[in-house]
């Protein structure tokens, strides 16, 4: 099969997807009307319009009848997201007169749930754009080609391909049949825990329209805020604490609210992932609560406050944080960087590698150390999430997590390398490897490093490191070997 044909495959479903998402992005039209900002119909418009316009282009390529091969799928679904990325940028362009490389950047942060910002200042974006960013990061949260399959009546078997693998990689925990079937449950509990996030954070007495776009950025584990001074400019502890629950809510397994609903069965502690979560928040808040009473002098109450807040943000991956990270000591950095890059449940909103990975990792460990003590004849296995496997099996498992892990920390390496080559060279290393590992694992929190003023090359590389831990590394590779060599090796 020519290079040609091989993009041909999946054209027809990488179309309807592009017009679905475009649908979807005529919200922010709404909220332009509703408060008057008639100037931003058109910038907001170039996207839906763009999309829909692609997407109907995609539709009528004559498209072929092959089962699409699974490098093909990994290269649409990082085409998919870097479509979006390329597109949203055009309203920050035309409504708010950013640089095009920073509106990529914006976009991408928001599509990817990152939610570190190129904008000098947030207050000055209009009504219209500020929503623009939530919505990106609510749609990002739940998975762009996963939200679209939710939408339709039938699944292809490309269509099937594409959701599982931007499922596959440490994002998938199946609890339905089918993947038209998941992904309409999977959107009902995203509906309601966004609704319950709202009513949740309006007991803080902030308006309705901030508790919408904190919540549902909440709950997307994203992080963009709708003000240049974060959540601390609203100087509400109450708020502080009951944006908490819903970061927490969006970085733990969607099948544990399945289960919750539709069997009746609370396995909130019976699920591993979800008590590793909870403890690493438990151990996160000890630390940092105890470094910055002993490091930076604060008061019990406040380091109370900002130590629960600062590791639920860093485990759960949300871009949210109420301390300035610049005057930490660097040990207190470095530790939140562990977090950060951990950070929350397979098939949940949040990024990082995945506590499933982590607890694979230690069960690997496990493993091989009983194997060093027992007769090679011995048959042992590795148990995770209730399935036993075997020696092949979990030599398997345990070596693509690892893997996994690896292709993690080498574009970490690289990008530090890179980034530090353009920017400063008096600049503190610690704030330089946290604000790489954070747009990485699709955190945001910052030390103050990423700025506007960065390099156009600096910037570039931390929009492909955005891209590449939202769909785990691999899924970018395949997209760049697709376009040198295609997929016939």
């Amino acid at each position: 099969m020519d290079r040609l044909h091989q993009y041909l495959t999946l054209t027809t479903d990488i179309g309807i997807i592009l017009r679905y998402i475009g649908a979807g992005t005529c919200i922010p039209l709404v909220v332009a009307l509703i408060y008057q900002e008639y100037d931003m119909l058109l910038p907001m418009a170039s996207v839906p319009v763009f999309l829909v316009c692609l997407g109907t282009v995609f539709i009528h390529l004559p498209a072929t009848d092959r089962e699409p091969r699974l490098s093909m799928s990994l290269f649409s679904v990082a085409a998919i997201w870097l479509i979006c990325a390329l597109v949203g940028a055009l309203p920050f362009v035309f409504g708010a007169e950013m640089s095009y490389i920073d509106g990529f950047f914006e976009a991408m942060s928001g599509w990817t749930d990152t939610g570190m910002t190129m904008a000098p200042d947030v207050d000055a974006l209009s009504h219209t754009l500020i929503f623009w960013r939530t919505l990106m990061e609510w749609f990002g949260g739940i998975g762009i080609v996963a939200f679209t399959v939710a939408l339709l009546n039938r699944s292809s078997v490309s269509r099937h391909r594409l959701y599982s693998t931007e499922r596959m990689e440490g994002r998938s925990d199946a609890f339905m049949p089918t993947v038209v079937e998941q992904g309409a449950q999977t959107w009902r509990i995203y509906l309601i825990l966004t609704l319950a996030g709202v009513l949740l954070i309006l007991l803080s007495g902030v308006p309705l329209w901030d508790a919408i776009n904190i919540a549902m950025t909440a709950i997307s584990t994203g992080g963009f805020t709708i003000h240049s001074g974060g959540i601390p400019s609203y100087n509400n502890v109450l708020l502080e604490l009951l944006i908490i629950p819903v970061m927490l809510a969006g970085a733990l397994p969607f099948k544990i609210y399945y289960l919750m609903y539709r069997k009746k069965e609370v396995s909130l502690f019976k699920d591993e992932q979800a008590k590793l979560l909870f403890l690493l928040v438990l151990l996160g808040f000890l630390i940092i609560t105890a470094d910055l009473i002993v490091f930076n002098g604060l008061d019990e109450g406040s380091a109370l406050v900002n130590g629960l807040f600062m590791a639920s943000a860093a485990v759960t991956s949300t871009g949210f944080q109420t301390a300035d990270l610049a005057v930490w000591e660097p040990v207190s950095v470095l530790f939140l960087t562990l977090l950060v890059f951990i950070g929350g449940s397979s098939g949940s909103t949040s990024g990082g590698v995945k506590l499933s990975r982590v607890l694979i990792g230690l069960k690997g460990i496990k493993y091989w150390f009983r194997r060093s003590f027992v007769s090679p004849k011995a048959m042992l296995s590795l148990i995770y999430n209730g399935k036993r496997y075997q020696r092949a099996e979990a030599e398997f498992l345990v070596s693509r997590n690892m893997l996994t892990f690896i292709l993690f920390l080498l574009p970490i390496f690289f990008a530090l390398v890179i980034i530090m080559h353009f920017e400063q060279p008096d600049i503190d290393t610690t704030l330089v490897i946290f604000d790489v590992v954070s747009a990485t694992c699709n955190n945001g929190i910052s030390t103050g490093f990423v700025t506007p003023d960065l390099t156009v090359w600096s910037k570039l590389v931390l929009i492909l490191q955005m891209w590449l831990g939202r769909l785990e590394v691999m899924a970018v590779m395949v997209f760049f070997i697709g376009l040198i060599r295609g997929f016939e090796w």
